[in-house]
């Protein structure tokens, strides 16, 4: 039997990361996995918590092997998410939750059979606006490119299996998490992780 790989996109201040994190919260068997990354970790962050640190040698070592389904540079330094690690938790049969970009879901979607995909957008523009601001930790000029970006990201929701609004967060995290519930309920999963059940209900009587 298999994992399920989630795959989450959403565009900045939609709230994506503080819905993930309760998701998994929430559902123990499902496993974040950790991007690599080659700038070194900052105050705080943990080799293999919050990415997995490696120098720009090795990254691109790693890329010249193929070990990853996508990577990009972003803000000078190298990002990407390795294969080797979902597939061996797929193929255990644990979930995989995948917190990545547009871009980033479609190519992992063109890679990974029977993946799922989410959407996360926000309720307004207005309101994502705000959300940006109240972060109180970006530029004028860092805010509005974000603002523009999100144009560009939420003209890619069709893109996706499911979309979430995120207005409320509590509703928006029950959707995730009826998601989940409606992908390990399919008949294709359920008749792995029940194949003894359904035998001994199959079974001619004695």
């Amino acid at each position: 039997m298999s994992g399920t790989l989630f795959i989450v996109a959403a565009p900045s201040g939609a709230g994506k990361t503080s819905l993930t994190r309760a998701l998994l919260e929430r559902e123990r068997g499902i496993q974040l996995s950790v991007s690599y990354t080659s700038r070194p970790p900052r105050p705080g962050e943990v080799d293999g918590v919050h990415y997995h640190f490696v120098s720009r040698p090795v990254f691109e070592l790693m890329v010249e092997r193929g070990e990853f389904f996508e990577h990009a540079v972003v803000h000078g330094d190298l990002k990407g998410t390795a294969r080797k690690p979902v597939f061996d938790a797929l193929a255990a049969g644990s979930d995989v939750l995948l917190e990545i970009d547009w871009q980033g879901a479609r190519q992992v979607r063109a890679q990974v059979a029977g993946s799922v995909s989410v959407f996360i957008l926000p309720p307004s523009r207005r309101e994502l606006e705000r959300r940006l601001r109240a972060r109180a930790s970006d530029s004028e000029a860092v805010i509005a490119r974000r603002l523009a970006d999100s144009r560009e990201d939420s003209a890619h929701a069709a893109e996706f299996d499911y979309l979430v609004v995120n207005d409320r967060f509590e509703d928006a995290l029950g959707d995730l998490l009826a998601i989940v519930a409606a992908q390990r309920l399919r008949s294709s999963n359920q008749l792995c992780r029940h194949a003894a059940l359904l035998d001994d209900l199959l079974r001619a009587p004695d």
